[in-house]
């Protein structure tokens, strides 16, 4: 017979985070730019944002100024229902969406090879995000 076993984490709400180098133009742009709902993580540390995304999920945004550097990963992906919607939309709004040669990316920035189309843009501090179709 196997015993369980808890564990203190097993409950636990986690949540990531991710840094960025200028707090202010970064909330900017995923309110103004990507649509996205924010607000201080807390009123005792002003370096932390909170952004409210889809389903109950938070995600902390902090400042690290002259320390960051950018997640050469995907640090957020947006699972949408048409890709090339998505991707029409946030150009009109100013987003500049990345093209790679492997995974290769076609002229708008979307790759349609080898698994669901996905096309990865980032915010002002670096950071890689996605918009992945997904039905």
């Amino acid at each position: 017979m196997t015993e369980t076993t808890t564990s203190p984490l097993a409950d636990s709400r986690a949540f990531s985070g991710f840094s960025v180098d200028d707090l202010h133009r970064a909330r900017t742009f995923y309110e103004q730019v990507l649509g996205l709902r924010t607000e201080p993580a807390s009123d005792a540390m002003p370096g932390l944002l909170r952004l409210h995304l889809a389903g109950g999920t938070d995600v902390l945004v902090y400042a690290k100024g002259e320390g960051h550097t950018p997640a050469t990963y995907t640090v957020l992906n947006f699972p949408v229902p048409d890709v090339d919607a998505a991707v029409d939309e946030l150009r009109v709004r100013g987003v500049e969406f990345l093209h790679y040669d492997a995974p290769p990316t076609d002229d708008k920035g979307v790759m349609r090879e080898g698994g669901p189309l996905i096309a990865w843009f980032t915010d002002p501090a670096g950071n890689v995000f996605s918009v992945i179709e997904q039905s």
